[in-house]
């Protein structure tokens, strides 16, 4: 009898034994999953997003479909050249508005804005970054029907190889076109360095390397003054200028303010505005008439009596 009570009471316990452990394990396999849950699944949940915005940034500008395809050629005189200025005749009053380092959200809708109550078009050279983080504002420029210039991907200054010349200048062209449908000859250096490799890659591509005659220094580390920014620009300004000016590259709030007075300025002095081709083919125009005419004199001077 005592047997028989021994042996189920040791059953009793086996069975007690045999479920707490089981609670004990599925408590451990609880908490473990709880575990994975807040480092594992959330740190993938976590990958995935960034891969997400990745993705969906760097498709940003390729999502873009450009309207129409516009080739903003130069005559050929001028590929491979470095120009600093368009010579025109002294009653030639033109001059071309141009601007670095955009497209930026705030500061180049605002010259947007200004230009278009001007009836003005400008040249923009773009950082081929700055197109890829504001798409839309590349595009709203060439829709204004202003012209667009390559400022390379980064804006770096530094001495370059071929290799990373061609990468700086071609990712951006291909980034302008995709992005706005413009096909630019047009090429500013940044900084207006010509040495680094950039400019020498350009050249050997048919790009006009554009510089400047004349600029506001609002790009300066210390910028003047919105009234200082005007008469530096009107003080300077003579048929065929190329003024920069900035819309990107930092806080260009006093570049925005000085803008419409430069205009109008500009606009007393009796100029008015052309964009970078425009001034080109007047330069080049000029130069054929006078070939042409220097033509005429040498045969009236010199006829053929065979």
């Amino acid at each position: 009898m005592f047997n028989r009570k021994l042996s189920l009471l040791l059953k009793v316990v086996s069975i007690i034994l045999a479920v707490g452990v089981s609670s004990v394990s599925i408590s451990l396999l609880v908490g473990i999953t709880r575990l994975d849950q807040l480092l594992g699944i959330q740190k993938q949940k976590s990958d995935t997003a960034k891969t997400s915005s990745d993705r969906a940034m760097g498709a940003s500008a390729q999502s873009i479909t450009p309207a129409t395809v516009q080739m903003n050629e130069v005559p050929k005189p001028f590929e491979g050249t470095i120009i600093y200025q368009a010579k025109l005749k002294a009653n030639e009053k033109v001059i071309a508005l141009t601007f670095d380092d955009g497209p930026s959200p705030k500061n180049t809708a605002q010259i947007l804005e200004i230009l278009k109550k001007n009836n003005i078009k400008a040249t923009f050279f773009m950082v081929g970054q700055m197109v890829k983080y504001f798409p839309q504002v590349a595009k709203q420029v060439a829709a204004d029907g202003h012209v667009i210039g390559n400022h390379t991907w980064h804006h770096w200054y530094f001495q370059m190889d071929g290799a990373t010349a061609s990468s700086e200048i071609d990712r951006t062209a291909d980034i302008i076109y995709k992005t706005t449908g413009e096909k630019t000859t047009l090429f500013r250096p940044p900084g207006g360095f010509l040495n680094n490799g950039l400019a020498q890659y350009a050249k050997n591509q048919k790009y006009a390397v554009m510089m400047w005659s004349e600029q506001s220094g609002d790009a300066e580390r210390r910028s003047p003054q919105v009234p200082m920014l005007v008469k530096n620009v009107l003080k300077q300004a003579k048929p065929g200028a190329i003024v920069l000016l900035h819309d990107g590259g930092g806080n260009r709030s006093k570049s925005v303010k000085a803008l419409p007075e430069m205009i109008a300025g500009l606009k007393a002095q009796g100029y008015r505005f052309v964009t970078i081709p425009q001034l080109l083919e007047m330069q080049a125009k000029e130069e054929s008439a006078v070939t042409a005419a220097s033509s005429v004199t040498t045969n009236h001077e010199h006829p053929n009596h065979q």
